[in-house]
């Protein structure tokens, strides 16, 4: 296993590449439950195919590079790496989560480890000062998403974990919006990122999976016992899958970002448009930050449209970008968050943290960038009622 210096040869080299038994150029699809052994105690480093798996394992080692961490593991989702994450916590413990914070991360701290003693708050991560009086004895992680989903919110990832080190606790970022290639929260000083590699790692929207990575020996052991005692590990073929997938993310992600800066731009121009969340704009709130931690303002957009134009209607009118879950397909793809991917936070907290009932969020894919704005000027005008 080679270490490369630009991640664009890292992404289509790094980790385990190749087949050393055949000369293949790809890791082959190791579709195999159980290893035979050489006899007691001998084996040649697989036992079983959830605790390691060849193809697996190359996965791994290529977020690991990518991330600049000491190890990486891929799980069967999201939501399950995030749950063999938030398994490193135990009854009395606490985590500060940012205000606008995916659903099924807020869902499953709420309904599911809340039955076990631990509790979480929600905090403006942008507001250090306050974030770091909010830690007290019980709290033990910051969870944070920078870009925030939907809102875009920008939190500065390396003064949050300098906190987290100062009080001893752990920091913890998804980087799924942005990706290693545009963002590497570990080399910042936080201690584990989390991904959905659904999104932008796959990147066309045919493949559930999540990956993790850590930034110590200590943690690495940590995790992977979890993720051999609980069992919830990315098959062969996905993994397979998603290492295609991520020899392609350098040149998918430059395109990705071209069209979404010039759909921002468009929608920012536009009349009927209120408000657009872009970090890539320069008087976006957070945008000084996160030129310092990022490479750009990234793919994912979230807008609103004037009162006198239906946001059903403008759904419905579209014809190009899919009304769909999910993001980082090849595809365009549109959501409406205060219905779907944060439907399960209650409507109290989505207005008190900026999640209208109107706010609409973009994937943009990587079609001609003027189907992509033809589309929206469709919807956008048709749905307007006076």
């Amino acid at each position: 296993m080679k270490s490369y210096k630009e991640i664009n040869t890292a992404l289509i080299h790094g980790g385990i590449s190749g087949d050393a038994a055949t000369g293949a150029v790809n890791v082959p699809i190791y579709q195999t439950s159980t290893y035979q052994q050489e006899g007691l105690g001998k084996n040649k480093g697989y036992e079983y195919s959830r605790t390691g798996n060849p193809t697996r394992a190359a996965l791994e080692a290529l977020i690991a590079e990518l991330e600049g961490g000491t190890a990486g593991f891929a799980f069967a989702s999201g939501m399950a790496a995030a749950t063999a994450v938030l398994s490193l916590f135990e009854s009395g413990d606490k985590i500060l989560i940012s205000s606008n914070v995916y659903g099924g991360t807020f869902r499953v701290l709420d309904k599911v480890f809340g039955h076990f003693g631990i509790t979480y708050s929600i905090e403006d991560t942008t507001n250090l000062k306050e974030l770091e009086e909010h830690i007290t004895p019980e709290v033990k992680a910051i969870w944070i998403e920078s870009p925030a989903n939907p809102l875009m919110t920008i939190t500065d990832l390396k003064k949050v974990a300098d906190i987290a080190r100062t009080h001893g606790i752990y920091s913890i970022v998804d980087n799924t919006f942005m990706t290693p290639y545009l963002q590497r929260p570990l080399e910042l000083g936080v201690d584990i990122v989390v991904h959905s590699a659904t999104k932008y790692l796959g990147g066309h929207s045919d493949l559930v999976a999540g990956l993790v990575v850590v930034n110590s020996q200590q943690l690495a052991e940590r995790v992977g016992f979890i993720q051999n005692s609980t069992g919830g590990v990315l098959a062969p073929f996905d993994s397979f899958l998603l290492i295609r997938g991520i020899k392609t993310l350098g040149v998918r992600m430059d395109r990705h970002v071209e069209n979404a800066q010039r759909a921002a731009s468009y929608l920012k121009n536009h009349p009927a448009v209120k408000k657009v969340y872009y970090p890539g704009f320069p008087d976006d709130p957070g945008y000084e930050i996160n030129q310092k931690q990022a490479k750009n303002g990234g793919v994912m957009i979230s807008f609103e449209l004037y009162e006198n134009y239906n946001v059903e209607t403008f759904f419905s009118s579209l014809k190009l970008i899919a009304l769909a879950e999910s993001l980082g397909g090849v595809e365009s793809l549109v959501c409406h968050p205060a219905s779907m991917t944060h439907a399960s936070i209650p409507r109290e907290i989505r207005q008190q943290v900026g999640i209208t009932d109107g706010l609409i969020r973009l994937s943009i894919g990587i079609e001609d960038v003027q189907d992509i704005l033809a589309d929206l000027d469709y919807a956008i005008n048709n749905s307007k009622e006076f």
